[in-house]
C-alpha cells in the first residue's frame, strides 16, 4: 500500500523530468515513475519533482487566463465582452479566492518524509531539499490562512486503514494564530538551511524564508490588532480571529525578519538600474537574471518550453498587438481610480488639473503632459496616453472635441469621417481606443504596463512570454518593515525604510518620522505593488475592505476626494479619456483636453460582505469532516 501512495505521488509530481542544476530549473523533460529508493537516490529527480511542487503554489491569480483576477476592486476595468460581469456584479460570492488543497498539503508531507528516510542522498543535499519542502508547505499553509482562516495543520501524511471509519483522520481547524505560528516557527527552523545568496530565484532561499516570516507575521499582527474594529468576524474557538494582544508579538517578529534581509549580507537590494526611473520600475518586472537583486522568490517561465504565459498576450496595446487581429489585446485597463492615486513629486496628492477653477477644460499640447510631476511609478506601471511601447507610440484618444462639446469619433478607428466644415475624411478614434464597449482596446483610456513583455514574439500566441512573476521582493520587505515599525510606535526607522522605496520613484523630499501615518502606509503599497496579488489581502487584514467597498455608487466627487486617505471608497472604476480640440481660429485648437468617463459596462457597484473576510469552507468539506467549523457571517 505505502509504495502505491508513492508510486500515486510520483505520478502526480512527475511529467517534469531532470534537471542538472538550478540554473536549468525550467529545462525538464518527462520522466517514468520511480520506486521509493529511485526516487530519492538521484539529486536530479527529486530536483524536477520539487519544480512540480513549485509551481503549485497558490499564488493570486495566473499569468494566463487569471488576468481577470486583477480586472477588479476599481482597480482596473476588464475590457472583454465576456468578463463584463466583474462590473456589474454588486458582491462576491463567499467561496471567492478560496484555497483549500489538503492533496498538495499530503504530497508536500510525503515528499519530506521520502525525503528524510533517504539514504544516497548527500547530506547538503537531504538538508536543502528537507528545507525546501517546508518552506512550501508553509508557505501554502500562510497562503490558506489569509483566505480561509485558521485551517486544520497536517504536518504527516495520513493514510486510511480501510476500515469503513474514517473518523480517525478528521482534523479539526486549528486557532488562526496557530496556523501562523506554525508559519513563523518553520521559517525559523529552516532560514540557515538554505542558500544564503540574492542569486538564486526560481527555489527557495534564506531570503525567501524572512521574507514569508515577516509578511506572514505583519498579517497576524494586523489581524490582530484592527479585527478588533470587526468583533463580528470572529468564531467561539479562535478559527477566525486573532487576539488584540498579540498584535505587537507579531509586529515584532516581523520586523526582526524583515532587518535580517536589510541589514544581511545575502545581497538583496532595491532594482536601480536605468536614469529613467519609470523605465527603471517596468524593468524590475522583466529583468529575472541573478542581477536582479529585488526578486527573491519567482514563479519562473521560459519560451520554447511548455511553460510559457499569455499575460502579455492578452493585456498588450491593440495597435501594437501581435494577435489584435484575432481579438487578443487590450483587456486589463487600469482605472483612473488608481491613477490618481499616484502623489506628486512635492509628496502631495491632487487630482490631474484636467479643468480650472471655473470648470473650464485645461488644455495640453501633448496628452501626457498631465501627467507630469509625478510619481515614476505611474507611467512604470500604467502605459498613458502618449506613452509608448516597444518603441512605438499609443494611440489612445477618443475623438475630436468640437467647439459646442460635441465629440465626433467613430466606433472603428480605420473608417475616416470628415472635420466639420472639410471634405477631406480623417481618423476620428484613437487605434488603442478608448471607445465605449470596444472590447480588446482600453475603456479606461489606460494599458497596464507592469509585467507587459516587450520582446518580440511574447505577445503572439504561438510564443507567448517567458516573464516571470515575483512572489516576494525587496520593496516589499521595506515596506514591511515600514509597517512593522510604524505599529510599534518606531516611526523614524518606519520613514527610514518608505523613503528607501519612494526615492527610486523620484519621491526626493523624504518624509520625516511626524509623515509616516496609517494613511501614508496603506497609500504606499496601493502604488508600490499594484498588480501583483497584495491589494485585496492588504484590505482584508487591516479590516478596510467592508469600507472600501461599501456598494455604493461612486460620483466623480467621490473620485477626486480623500486622495490617499485609506478608507477612501473604491467601488467602480472610472477612465479618464483625451480628446482632440477642434475649433478652428481658437487658440487651443489642435490642443489636448480630457473628460472623466465611468464606461457603460459598469453597472454593479462593489460590495464586501462581512462573511467575504474569509473564504467559505465548501458544504462538502464540512459534510465529510463535522469537525470543520464554518465560517462567521455566513
Amino acid at each position: 500500500m505505502k509504495r502505491n501512495i508513492l508510486i500515486l505521488l510520483i505520478a502526480l509530481l512527475t511529467g517534469l523530468g531532470s534537471c542538472k542544476k538550478d540554473s536549468e530549473f525550467l529545462n525538464i523533460t518527462p520522466t517514468s515513475i520511480l520506486n521509493n529508493e529511485q526516487a530519492f537516490s538521484d539529486p536530479a529527480q527529486v530536483v524536477s519533482i520539487l519544480a512540480n511542487l513549485y509551481t503549485r503554489q497558490a499564488d493570486f491569480s495566473s499569468f494566463n487566463s487569471g488576468w481577470t483576477s486583477f480586472a477588479d476592486f476599481g482597480e482596473s476595468f476588464p475590457s472583454d465582452a465576456g468578463s463584463y460581469g466583474i462590473v456589474q456584479s454588486n458582491q462576491w460570492n463567499y467561496d471567492a479566492w478560496n484555497s483549500y488543497n489538503y492533496g498538495y498539503i499530503r504530497e508536500l508531507n510525503l515528499f519530506i518524509q521520502r525525503d528524510s528516510a533517504a539514504k544516497t542522498l548527500s547530506a547538503p543535499d537531504k538538508a536543502r531539499f528537507m528545507a525546501e519542502g517546508r518552506f512550501l508547505r508553509a508557505n501554502y499553509y500562510f497562503e490558506m490562512a489569509k483566505r480561509m482562516g485558521g485551517v486544520p495543520l497536517i504536518l504527516e501524511p495520513l493514510l486510511y486503514d480501510f476500515s469503513g471509519d474514517p473518523t480517525y483522520l478528521q482534523r479539526p481547524r486549528a486557532k488562526e494564530s496557530e496556523v501562523y505560528d506554525f508559519v513563523i516557527s518553520e521559517a525559523e527552523a529552516i532560514k540557515n538551511l538554505l542558500p544564503a545568496t540574492a542569486n538564486e530565484k526560481s527555489r527557495a532561499t534564506r531570503g525567501a524564508a524572512l521574507a514569508m516570516e515577516a509578511r506572514a507575521a505583519l498579517y497576524a499582527g494586523s489581524i490582530a490588532k484592527y479585527g478588533a474594529n470587526t468583533p463580528l468576524v470572529s468564531l467561539p474557538g479562535a478559527e477566525v480571529g486573532i487576539p488584540f494582544s498579540k498584535g505587537n508579538e507579531y509586529y515584532v517578529i516581523a520586523l526582526r525578519a524583515a532587518k535580517e534581509i536589510i541589514d544581511g549580507k545575502d545581497g538583496y537590494a532595491l532594482y536601480q538600474r536605468k536614469a529613467d526611473l519609470a523605465e527603471n520600475f517596468a524593468q524590475l518586472f522583466l529583468d529575472k537574471d541573478n542581477t536582479n537583486t529585488e526578486s527573491i522568490l519567482i514563479e519562473d517561465y521560459k519560451v520554447k518550453t511548455s511553460k510559457v504565459h499569455g499575460f502579455t498576450t492578452n493585456n498588450q496595446p491593440f495597435s501594437s498587438g501581435e494577435e489584435s487581429a484575432n481579438g487578443d489585446a487590450g483587456r486589463l485597463n487600469p482605472s483612473l481610480n488608481l491613477v490618481e492615486s499616484f502623489e506628486k513629486l512635492d509628496n502631495t496628492y491632487a487630482p490631474l488639473p484636467y479643468r480650472d477653477a471655473s470648470g473650464n477644460p485645461i488644455y495640453y499640447n501633448n496628452p501626457i503632459d498631465i501627467f507630469a510631476g509625478r510619481d515614476a511609478r505611474l507611467a512604470g506601471t500604467v502605459m498613458l496616453p502618449g506613452s509608448s511601447f516597444k518603441g512605438q507610440p499609443l494611440d489612445i484618444w477618443a475623438g475630436y472635441k468640437l467647439a459646442d462639446g460635441s465629440v465626433l469619433t467613430n466606433q472603428d478607428a480605420s473608417k475616416l469621417v470628415p472635420l466639420p466644415g472639410t471634405t477631406t475624411p480623417v481618423q476620428v478614434l484613437g487605434k488603442d481606443g478608448p471607445y465605449d464597449g470596444n472590447e480588446k482596446r482600453t475603456q479606461s483610456g489606460f494599458y497596464l504596463r507592469k509585467y507587459l513583455d516587450p520582446t518580440p514574439g511574447a505577445g503572439s500566441r504561438g510564443t507567448n512570454s517567458g516573464v516571470a512573476f515575483i512572489r516576494y521582493r525587496y520593496a516589499e520587505v521595506l515596506l514591511n518593515a515600514a509597517e512593522a515599525a510604524f505599529e510599534l510606535g518606531q516611526t523614524a526607522d518606519a520613514a527610514k525604510y518608505m523613503n528607501m522605496v519612494r526615492a527610486r520613484a523620484g519621491l526626493t523630499i523624504p518624509l520625516t518620522a511626524a509623515d509616516v501615518t496609517f494613511n501614508k502606509i496603506v497609500h504606499e503599497r496601493r502604488v508600490e505593488l499594484a498588480f501583483e496579488g497584495h491589494y485585496l489581502f492588504d484590505m482584508k487584514r487591516w479590516r478596510l475592505a467592508h469600507i472600501v467597498w461599501d456598494g455604493q455608487q461612486m460620483t466623480v466627487s467621490d473620485l477626486l476626494s480623500n486622495i490617499g486617505v485609506a478608507t477612501k471608497r473604491n467601488t467602480q472604476p472610472y477612465g479618464f479619456w483625451p480628446y482632440k480640440y477642434y475649433n478652428p481660429g481658437n487658440p487651443n485648437n489642435g490642443k489636448w483636453l480630457y473628460d472623466i468617463v465611468l464606461p457603460s459596462k459598469v453597472t454593479g457597484t462593489l460590495r464586501f460582505r462581512l462573511g467575504n473576510y474569509y473564504s467559505q469552507i465548501s458544504d462538502a468539506i464540512t459534510s465529510a469532516n463535522p469537525k470543520i467549523v464554518k465560517q462567521p457571517n455566513q
